[in-house]
């Protein structure tokens, strides 16, 4: 768990915003916010307030609430149908009074007709179409295009996919301009696991801005991150924070340190769990700075299983 609520904090709040590139349709379920068996509410207390998550009996996230203080909070609700996305709904309130100049409606229609498409269109609470969003994709599933429509006209994201030496890369292009890129490796250290290696590269207006790379161990923890920054003058990327981060027996981190020239940062994570030292846990702590997140949760109660 990486800074795992402070990510989940920006995608909801992110909701409350066009998005100007589109992005795939997103289902959250409990291993987002590292949670396990049948949880049915989590509340989460940070320095930045609270969050609450509800959850259905099959894992899926329902609702989202984000509280900055006693009075302001948004609110995002997912609907489902057969396990798919179907609606998402992101209401601001301040004040204690809802907000409907904030708030807006995500409606999603998936064909599978033939290769799949999916449709997102997006309304305010005024019920005024603000976008349209088409993702498109191809016969192997792989996203191949997200076509974006509203009122200043048509945008296009065509998404190519290569696989060359052992190298697989995803590159995004907004009507022909490349917006990132993602190349996807594998990796043999001497005398340790392969490893998987992601390198995303970022442009802005075509023109490279800012890079950085993944490494994941085989069973997906995120091992190290080097992050880049491009040279305009020397017209090439130039390392800057290197992260790494270890783990316990549980999957769970215990240590991150940064490294940017001659100086270095390290932090440890410290967990309390509600089933000894099994079940999810209830209250991180993060030395030397002695933050803390607490999680207060919720479960389904089980039904006893009735011998025939």
């Amino acid at each position: 768990m990486i800074n795992r609520y402070l990510q989940t904090f920006i995608l909801v709040a992110y909701t409350f915003f066009c998005n100007a590139q589109g992005q795939e349709i997103q289902i959250f379920t409990l291993a987002d916010f590292d949670l396990k068996e049948n949880v049915k509410f989590c509340l989460v207390s940070t320095d930045y307030g609270k969050e609450e998550y509800d959850f259905n009996k099959k894992g899926l996230l329902t609702k989202a609430v984000t509280r900055y203080n006693d009075t302001d909070y948004d609110v995002v609700y997912y609907k489902y149908k057969a396990g798919e996305l179907v609606e998402k709904r992101s209401e601001s309130y301040r004040n204690n009074n809802f907000d409907p100049s904030t708030s807006i409606a995500h409606f999603y229609q998936i064909d599978s007709t033939d290769n799949i498409k999916i449709q997102e269109r997006i309304f305010s609470y005024d019920k005024e179409f603000l976008d349209e969003y088409v993702y498109e994709y191809d016969e192997s599933g792989d996203l191949s295009s997200i076509r974006r429509t509203n009122n200043d006209g048509t945008d296009v994201t065509q998404v190519e996919h290569k696989k060359f030496k052992g190298e697989y890369t995803v590159t995004y292009l907004l009507n022909g301009v490349p917006l990132k890129t993602v190349r996807t490796s594998t990796q043999k250290p001497k005398n340790r696991p392969e490893q998987k290696i992601v390198l995303t590269k970022e442009f802005i207006k075509g023109e490279a801005d800012y890079a950085f790379e993944e490494v994941f161990s085989l069973d997906g923890h995120l091992m190290a991150q080097q992050e880049f920054e491009y040279n305009l003058s020397a017209k090439k990327f130039e390392p800057m924070v290197r992260t790494t981060y270890t783990y316990d027996e549980n999957g769970m981190l215990i240590t991150e340190v940064a490294k940017s020239g001659a100086e270095t940062t390290k932090k440890e994570y410290i967990y309390q769990y509600d089933k000894a030292d099994k079940g999810n846990w209830i209250k991180q702590i993060v030395t030397p700075d002695n933050t803390y997140t607490t999680r207060k949760i919720t479960y389904y109660v089980t039904e006893p299983k009735v011998e025939e």
